[in-house]
């Protein structure tokens, strides 16, 4: 436990009383859980972080999880590590739960600027008091996300998707393609081969699969997570991972083959959720990120053909290492003209 200010910084709260406060919070959501936290330490290349900054009472003032990635070991690990805080640090809206915040990214930087080239705050609600942290070094940008309001009529749901994408779904049903869940973990090997060939062609890394087996071993069981596989005839061609929150599903990773084109594979497993989730009680479909406004990103049309909302809450960076985010920057270049 190490003291600052007014507070004090500790990673030893009590597992209730620490999902008890996000549960309470009104940004509350489940990449902020101790059960995300232990999926992040279950998984190889990945560290986990959980900090809670509490007053002189032991009244809890704000959290955060977070997990740097390795994608590199050994001499290459300080040029391939990143710090990532999703849907947080959480915090209560009060004069003092705000300076609690601020001071609780103080003391995560100090321990994660010595593991990572930079840190990420990925922003999941509107979070205006977080314009604050660029008074720690952090650099504000834009980022934008689609959500869908689930407590829509179903049919109205289907309406708002474009006229492609509900003939592409009508289309792949007709010709015999099926949405099923995953009910044990012995199919997340063929799950995880799809998300390979997703990421491969994309260009970008894909977490070990021990994330996957550990995501679903950990909050399966708690109905805090849902994966839902699309198959044609005896083959899986697509899938969807969802965490559950609080009446919000999100959409955390997403994949379709190419081998099967006409069958709409994409299309399919993104629908699902969507409708399974207005049939379910749930209120919100998070899309998880459309990238940045003045960048071309082709999956930001895909996921605008679904009815969302276009919000724009943004992300915050602190850059550790100028020289060595560079020299990162060159060799993700090289790495993806090497997947071409």
């Amino acid at each position: 436990m190490v003291s600052k200010a007014d507070f004090k910084i500790t990673s030893s709260i009590n597992k209730e009383k620490w999902n008890e406060f996000v549960y309470s919070n009104p940004r509350g959501n489940i990449f902020q859980t101790i059960e995300m936290a232990e999926v992040y330490s279950k998984t190889k290349r990945m560290e986990s972080l959980r900090l809670a900054a509490v007053d002189e009472n032991d009244n809890i003032q704000a959290v955060l999880v977070a997990y740097i990635s390795k994608e590199k070991s050994g001499l290459l690990e300080p040029f391939a590590s990143r710090a990532v805080i999703l849907g947080g640090p959480i915090f209560l809206d009060t004069k003092k739960g705000i300076n609690a915040m601020v001071q609780l990214i103080e003391y995560y930087d100090t321990i994660t600027k010595k593991k990572a080239i930079f840190s990420e705050i990925r922003v999941i609600h509107k979070t205006p008091q977080f314009k604050l942290l660029e008074n720690v070094g952090y650099v504000y940008e834009d980022h934008l996300n689609y959500l869908v309001d689930l407590t829509r009529p179903k049919d109205e749901l289907w309406n708002r998707l474009s006229k492609s994408r509900r003939r592409f779904i009508r289309n792949a049903r007709k010709k015999g393609v099926i949405v099923e869940e995953m009910k044990d973990c012995n199919t997340l090997p063929v799950f995880y081969d799809l998300l390979s060939e997703t990421y491969k062609n994309a260009r970008i890394p894909l977490a070990d699969i021990s994330l996957f087996k550990s995501a679903f071993d950990l909050l399966v069981p708690k109905n805090m997570l849902k994966i839902f596989l699309a198959r044609y005839k005896e083959e899986y061609i697509g899938g969807i991972m969802v965490p559950l929150y609080k009446g919000t599903i999100y959409e955390w990773y997403v994949c379709g083959s190419r081998n099967h084109p006409n069958l709409y594979p994409s299309e399919v497993v993104t629908w699902h959720p969507i409708e399974w989730g207005a049939e379910n009680g749930f209120h919100t479909f998070d899309f998880g990120g459309a990238g940045r406004p003045d960048q071309e990103y082709g999956v930001r049309y895909f996921k605008s053909q679904f009815g969302g909302k276009l919000v724009n809450f943004g992300r915050y960076r602190q850059i550790y290492s100028p020289l060595r985010m560079k020299i990162a920057m060159c060799g993700f270049k090289i790495y993806q003209k090497l997947l071409c």
